[in-house]
């Protein structure tokens, strides 16, 4: 029963994770982050790694430390937090990083709908190219609109 719980500690914190994400993206990355966030909207960005990279330690900080006290002095809750971050992070780099920006050769040819609509969302967050008027900062969870066939 207790993996119950730990179960749902994790599926909670991701979905939490996405609403992190949005305020992170917003107010972090076109705040005062945007010195690192910059170069990610500028078209045709030429190097394999960016600025905007550095968030990526940045954010796995904590959640090493969250997996740290989440084994001590015994298995607890906190490691159950960490596992979703964790499981957030890696689906928002297969989402942004491989389906997004095609940083790797994976799942070129997807048909998928909702995949689709994701693309379109973040597109049009991209077509703002510097700080202010951005919009569609989630990641995962997205305006029903962009999931529409015309729009």
């Amino acid at each position: 029963m207790i993996w119950l719980y730990f179960l749902g500690t994790t599926i909670i914190t991701f979905i939490i994770m996405e609403g992190v994400t949005w305020c992170t993206h917003k107010y972090v990355m076109h705040g005062f982050g945007w010195y690192f966030h910059k170069d990610h909207h500028q078209p045709g960005y030429p190097h394999t790694f960016e600025k905007n990279d550095t968030f990526f330690a940045v954010f796995a900080t904590p959640c090493i430390l969250l997996f740290f006290l989440g084994l001590r002095p015994q298995l607890n809750y906190l490691f159950f937090v960490a596992l979703g971050i964790l499981f957030y992070g890696i689906a928002y780099f297969l989402v942004h990083d491989v389906l997004i920006h095609r940083r790797f050769n994976w799942f070129k040819n997807t048909n998928n709908r909702y995949l689709k609509g994701l693309r379109k969302a973040h597109k049009i967050h991209h077509k703002h190219l510097d700080k202010p008027n951005g919009e569609c900062f989630g990641m995962l969870f997205v305006p029903f609109k962009y999931f529409r066939k015309r729009q």
